[in-house]
């Protein structure tokens, strides 16, 4: 059973002193910008102080304090996996489970964790991880997202096909009664996804953590006891 106590950072209030930046030559508004609110988040220094590769972390935490999803002994793969964050988390909440991180990029090697570098939709993905893991996934999560370009109608239809194409994925690969974790944006183009989730899953929540930014857009999906329906009844 997970100690009580262990991980306490993920819901306390964070504060720090407010840093201001100069502009600087070579440095532009949105630059300056970025620059402040890097050094005024208290997530990013309570990552850096603790240990954790990005603040994502603390998002992960703040879910699994709410919904408990991770247990000892698991088998989770974690898409998207760069900069290992949430591979971390996974480790330290899930103690002797099997996690696997997948990502296009290098990532260091996370203690605990096996990281492939390659596409997850690579056609022999789901039989490479499942050989990984020793059988299907308890657990499949993704914190991806792409790149913005600052029209928020494009940047939710990228993200949701993203995250539509992790969760195809992981009803490929997810064992019964397992669950799904994926960042989305708030918009209207998610209902395919939502009626999918809804089919295949007993629960479907929509979560914003408190390590998410009042301003961002970002909201994650929560589904959990997955009925273990094939892949193709869920594809219109």
């Amino acid at each position: 059973m997970r100690d009580p106590h262990q991980d306490t950072s993920a819901s306390r209030t964070l504060r720090n002193k407010v840093v201001k930046v100069k502009s600087a030559r070579g440095r532009t508004t949105a630059q300056v910008r970025w620059l402040q609110r890097q050094l005024n988040d208290p997530y990013v220094n309570a990552a850096r102080q603790q240990g954790w590769r990005s603040r994502a972390a603390f998002k992960l935490m703040e879910m699994d304090d709410r919904f408990h999803f991770f247990q000892p002994d698991m088998k989770i793969v974690d898409l998207g996996a760069a900069p290992g964050g949430w591979a971390q988390v996974a480790a330290k909440r899930a103690p002797r489970s099997k996690i696997v991180g997948v990502d296009l990029l290098p990532v260091d090697p996370v203690p605990g964790a096996e990281i492939i570098e390659g596409d997850f939709m690579a056609d022999d993905m789901p039989e490479r991880l499942e050989k990984m893991l020793g059988g299907r996934a308890d657990l499949v999560m993704s914190d991806m997202a792409p790149n913005t370009t600052g029209h928020p109608s494009t940047d939710h239809l990228r993200i949701m096909g993203l995250t539509d194409n992790a969760l195809h994925f992981a009803l490929q690969i997810t064992a019964p009664g397992g669950a799904f974790i994926a960042k989305v944006f708030q918009g209207g183009a998610e209902k395919q996804m939502l009626d999918t989730l809804k089919k295949n899953y007993a629960t479907v929540r929509h979560v914003k953590p408190p390590a998410s930014r009042k301003e961002s857009r970002e909201l994650y999906v929560i589904a959990m006891g997955f009925r273990g329906q094939p892949e193709t009844q869920t594809q219109g």
